[in-house]
């Protein structure tokens, strides 16, 4: 706490547990309204208003009386700089319970918070990581000693941090597709650990690095007990996407099914040519596979999809049930709905691609401001 404000900050860690647990907090976001409307904070228990810092410059006074005084208040804006300026001056006007976001939505958008998914046959356990503020969803697997990261975000000393505590060695990193909406740290975080990056071929012909084929038949071992990595070939999202069959518990699914939608086919400017291969791997490949599996994918649209302490996750027959992706019996309708009306495609994807290839090396604060807003990875928000 500011001593001399009794102004509080807030980390992104305790923001995502008010998320999570659906808590209530007022938040005046101070962003332009470009800014604002693109990205924001979401939250069952969240209420939030757009007042421009550039409004508030001279005075709070027009913000007050759309702030409630019954309830906890953050102020956020980009970098913090200027929430914590407006944050001042409404504590100064006699408002209490008032913080501002540590290091603004910059940190909200880079936090991972990691969350426990269930434990594994031999007494190993899978963790998902929640990248709350930007909607990707990272997965460790942990057996006897060893563990593999799947779809592994850019952070990556989040990753080792995580397993010095659980006392494991990173041995596997594994992309289930070739990324465009985040730039992976699959590759960055093998070489760190001394561990081997997987990667479909299919979405590598154009990479400038060496490889482990993720492919059908291959299976990935994990610990002394042998917990199996089943790669399943799904494509559609992209022609390589790849899902993995964990601990035949787990379908770990990256961008070709989400809970509330499913993979688009464009990101690579194939739609029309993969539109076949996304109905495939829906309507017949995954079919196929056992309704139980717990679906995993690599992002999720909206926080309502979060469940239960901030986990995403669903049985794949009720996904059958639920999901409107996976309910369009016409063909050509479903032609039409991945293909036509799509969101607008993720912020500066085709650098992120490239990235991700090998082919450009961007410095850490062009990654940043390149991932910067949602993922889009879906046909449509839910």
């Amino acid at each position: 706490m500011n001593a001399t404000t009794g102004l509080t900050k807030m980390t992104s860690h305790e923001l995502a547990r008010i998320v999570f647990h659906h808590k209530e907090l007022f938040i005046l976001d101070v962003r332009n309204e470009t800014e604002f409307s693109d990205w924001k904070i979401e939250g069952k228990g969240i209420e939030i208003i757009n007042i421009p810092y550039f409004d508030l410059i001279d005075g709070v006074d027009s913000a007050l009386d759309k702030i409630p005084e019954n309830k906890p208040l953050l102020v956020v804006c980009a970098k913090e700089g200027s929430s914590v300026f407006v944050a001042e001056q409404i504590v100064e006007a006699g408002r209490t319970n008032v913080s501002y976001l540590e290091g603004g939505m910059k940190a909200w958008s880079e936090h991972l918070e990691p969350v426990k998914v269930g434990d594994l046959k031999d007494g190993g356990s899978l963790y998902q990581f929640v990248r709350i503020g930007k909607g990707c969803l990272s997965y460790m697997v942990l057996s006897n000693g060893e563990a593999a990261v799947v779809d592994t975000l850019r952070m990556t000393d989040v990753f080792e941090q995580f397993a010095r505590e659980k006392n494991v060695k990173i041995a596997h990193t594994i992309d289930t597709h070739l990324h465009a909406d985040h730039i992976s740290g699959g590759r960055q975080l093998a070489a760190k650990e001394g561990a081997t990056y997987w990667l479909p071929p299919k979405d590598a012909t154009e990479v400038t690095f060496s490889y482990e084929s993720l492919e059908d038949g291959k299976e990935i071992e994990v610990g002394k007990s042998k917990i199996n990595i089943q790669p399943v070939y799904s494509p559609g999202h992209t022609i390589g996407s790849t899902s993995l069959i964990v601990d035949d518990q787990y379908l770990l699914t990256g961008d070709i099914l989400f809970i509330t939608s499913i993979g688009r086919p464009d990101l690579a400017g194939k739609a029309e040519d993969w539109v076949g291969d996304l109905r495939t791997t829906l309507y017949t490949r995954f079919k196929e596979l056992s309704n139980d599996l717990i679906v995993l994918p690599a992002h999720f649209g909206k926080v309502t999809e979060l469940g239960e302490g901030g986990k995403v996750a669903a049985r794949l027959g009720d996904l059958y049930q639920d999901n409107p992706g996976l309910n369009i019996t016409d063909e050509a309708e479903f032609r039409r709905t991945v293909t036509e009306n799509l969101p607008p495609q993720p912020n500066a994807y085709q650098e992120i691609r490239q990235t991700n290839m090998g082919k450009i090396n961007p410095s850490e604060e062009e990654q940043r401001e390149m991932e910067i807003g949602p993922n889009r990875c879906a046909v449509h928000d839910q």
